[in-house]
């Protein structure tokens, strides 16, 4: 199975995961700005993201709750997609890379 294709200039990531599961840091894998946002702030539209941050790549640890954060986050107006396979995936991406 071929990873899904890396973040793209101008992209700024959402780590969902909670402080325990936030290794590695996503700013420690991609030079992209990242944002630590809770799926409950999310959920309740808390979250402060705005559209002048760009596209949003939603990554969690296995890529289901991002899944629903990104279609929150669409709900809300924001140009947003989850990153299939979250951490994981995203490693092997970019070890490919």
């Amino acid at each position: 199975m071929t990873p899904p294709a890396l973040p793209t200039d101008g992209v700024t990531l959402i780590d969902l995961r909670p402080e325990p599961l936030r290794r590695p840091l996503l700013n420690d894998l991609t030079a992209q700005p990242v944002r630590v946002v809770s799926l409950d702030d999310i959920e309740t539209g808390a979250h402060g993201l705005t559209r002048d941050l760009g596209p949003l790549l939603v990554v969690c640890e296995r890529g289901v709750r991002s899944t629903l954060a990104a279609r929150y986050l669409r709900a809300d107006g924001l140009d947003a997609d989850a990153y299939p396979g979250g951490v994981p995936a995203l490693q092997e991406a970019l070890r490919g890379a």
